[in-house]
């Protein structure tokens, strides 16, 4: 069993990608005892498929009615559903809530998909910068003059997707431990990305929020509120918008003419930006890092993931830690008392078909039974 605050708590995961697998890390990082359904047949199991540690794999053939009928033993015995298929793939297998609550009344059907179960795009493909591009996110983050920059698969597939299929599904699980009762939940990369951009909903409607974008405050329109590049080509992020804040970077920067004096006046920032950029580029990064790492300007280095692993603020809390060789984000978030481990690494698929089976109360006539009819 598990250690962390989900020890007990049972998923059965359909193996799926991306924000599927970072959903279910999560989770088991929290203790859950999950299950992976893989396709029989199917290669795979890495240990530098980070988004894949910590469950046990079960390989079945969905085209067999025994591997459904083993899913269905699973979900009973299930808290949690998670799947991230198209709207209706689960339906056509037979596996999909109707079936499921049917089983199991008490189960959180999690699903997961781009643009939701039901509207117009619901069928079509997509991902994260096709569902973030109907959300004003993407429009959003960008330098004036220039196109939208895709903020990595962050916005849509894993804070968007991920992060709210795993609140809604544990919010799920806290109702039917209450109700007796199970439910769906719908969660739409769409739906989460427009809630991430709650503030800046409020902003657009206050008049504080302007097009086009690369000229407000947060995304890097101000000159106090930006990355630049140092002497030596390398990076680093201020973020000095409290007026305390902004004295201190005045003062370690030597910001000394009045012109600083007017740091909320929009028609200055791309003055002040000219020359913010002269200043940071007479000192290495890490000469900056003397002066202003540590003090409340709000200044950190950019680093890459190879740099990221040995700052020693990440060492010190042990924020990436190494398993099996492979450098990997640890736990999050932390507890004070039942606390999270990672649980293992990426399953080979099939690796634990069997012992998995019977840990979940099959006998052991049930998993020959399987293997009789070639579903396992």
């Amino acid at each position: 069993m598990g250690s962390g605050p989900l020890s007990g708590i049972k998923i059965v995961e359909f193996a799926g990608i991306g924000p599927g697998p970072f959903c279910a890390m999560l989770l088991s990082d929290m203790g859950a005892d999950i299950i992976r359904i893989d396709r029989k047949g199917a290669k795979g199991g890495s240990k530098f498929d980070i988004g894949s540690r910590g469950r046990r794999s079960v390989a079945l053939d969905l085209k067999k009615p025994e591997s459904v009928e083993a899913c269905l033993k699973l979900i009973e015995k299930a808290d949690i559903l998670q799947e991230g298929f198209r709207p209706g793939v689960m339906e056509r297998l037979g596996l999909g809530p109707d079936v499921c609550l049917k089983r199991n009344p008490k189960l959180v059907y999690g699903r997961m998909t781009g643009w939701g179960q039901t509207g117009p795009l619901a069928q079509a493909a997509g991902h994260d910068i096709n569902y973030i591009s109907l959300t004003g996110a993407l429009h959003s983050i960008g330098r004036p003059g220039e196109k939208p920059v895709p903020p990595l698969n962050l916005v849509g597939d894993f804070g968007g997707g991920a992060l709210y299929l795993a609140m809604g599904m544990l919010a799920a699980l806290v109702e039917a431990q209450r109700s007796g009762k199970g439910q769906v939940v719908d969660a739409a990369m769409t739906d989460g990305a427009t809630s991430l951009m709650a503030m800046f909903y409020g902003f657009t409607a206050s008049g504080m929020w302007q097009e086009p974008h690369g000229t407000n405050m947060l995304d890097g329109g101000a000159h106090f509120y930006d990355t630049y590049e140092t002497k030596d080509g390398k990076w680093i992020s201020i973020g000095s918008i409290e007026p305390q804040f902004y004295a201190i970077l005045r003062e370690k920067a030597g910001l000394t003419d009045s012109l600083w004096d007017a740091q909320m006046d929009r028609a200055k920032w791309p003055e002040m930006k000219k020359k913010i950029e002269e200043v940071f580029k007479t000192k290495t990064r890490d000469e900056w890092c003397e002066i202003m790492e540590g003090t409340d300007i709000c200044f950190a280095p950019v680093l890459s993931i190879k740099e990221a692993i040995n700052h020693p603020h990440n060492k010190a809390r042990e924020t990436i830690v190494e398993i099996d060789g492979v450098a990997q984000p640890n736990v999050a978030p932390r507890f004070s008392r039942t606390e999270s481990k990672i649980q293992g690494p990426a399953p080979v698929i099939g690796e634990h078909t069997e012992s998995a089976l019977k840990d979940w109360g099959f006998s052991d006539g049930d998993v020959e039974g399987l293997k009789k009819a070639e579903a396992i």
